[in-house]
């Protein structure tokens, strides 16, 4: 395995792409960051006043610490903005504010997609940590290698290895339509508002989507590292000889 050159290549190809939409993320956000807004208001108030539109008054804004770091606990109902965007007044800081609140959005009107993913969370959770393990002791073992190891202790840990990695895959793709739909609300209630112009409106938008690469980067990633192990462990395309 250590020495398979698609193994590599394969994470590589996934890593390159992580990378990529990280830094393009970091790069909008920064560059977008400079770009004020012609309102005076903050990322804090701007996710106040759009929690009021929408007649919601049980989400705590708080201020965290960091860059990127903003996200919506739908358990506590909390909206925690960064640094940059809690006390921002940029493009960046209005987009990143009212994507977040997208979140809150989202779950005070039970979006089914958001409550479809808050439910896999668990499996996520016990899937991600353990998968790898059983992938890799039925590798040992010979899994897709002999077909001795075909009927085997070794093909039985190797469906449940790659049927639980594939529950961290669905994960990230049950993330692509709550992520795009939050961007959606977003910009559409930063518009509908009134709190950006036109302008305005397109930075944001060019932050939102660039941010949302970084989950369509996840996803095209564990996906690929789970069409490898399927193939390499002979449950995609036959055993390996």
């Amino acid at each position: 395995m250590l020495f398979d050159p698609i193994y590599w290549l394969v994470i590589g190809a996934g890593m390159l792409l992580s990378f990529w939409a990280s830094a393009k993320t970091k790069g909008t956000f920064a560059k977008y960051s400079k770009l004020p807004t012609s309102t005076h208001m903050t990322g804090a108030e701007v996710a106040q006043s759009i929690l009021r539109d929408n007649d919601i008054h049980d989400v705590t804004v708080k201020p965290v610490a960091g860059t990127l770091t903003d996200h919506y606990n739908p358990l506590t109902k909390t909206l925690a903005l960064s640094e940059p965007v809690y006390g921002g007044r940029s493009m960046a800081a209005f987009g990143v504010a009212a994507h977040e609140v997208g979140h809150a959005i989202q779950h005070a009107r039970g979006y089914a997609m958001l409550k479809f993913r808050s439910a896999w969370v668990p499996v996520t959770k016990v899937s991600s940590s353990l998968s790898m393990f059983i992938i890799i002791a039925a590798a040992m073992m010979g899994a897709g290698q002999t077909a001795a190891g075909q009927g085997g202790l070794a093909m039985t840990l190797a469906w449940i290895g790659v049927a639980m990695f594939a529950a961290t895959t669905v994960f990230t793709l049950i993330t692509l339509p709550v992520e795009f739909d939050a961007s959606r609300r977003a910009l559409a209630t930063l518009e509908s508002g009134g709190y950006m112009n036109g302008e305005e409106l397109n930075g944001a938008r060019k932050v939102l989507n660039a941010a949302a690469m970084t989950y369509v980067a996840a996803f095209v990633a564990s996906l690929l590292t789970l069409l490898y192990w399927a193939h390499r462990l002979g449950l995609l395309g036959g055993r390996r000889d």
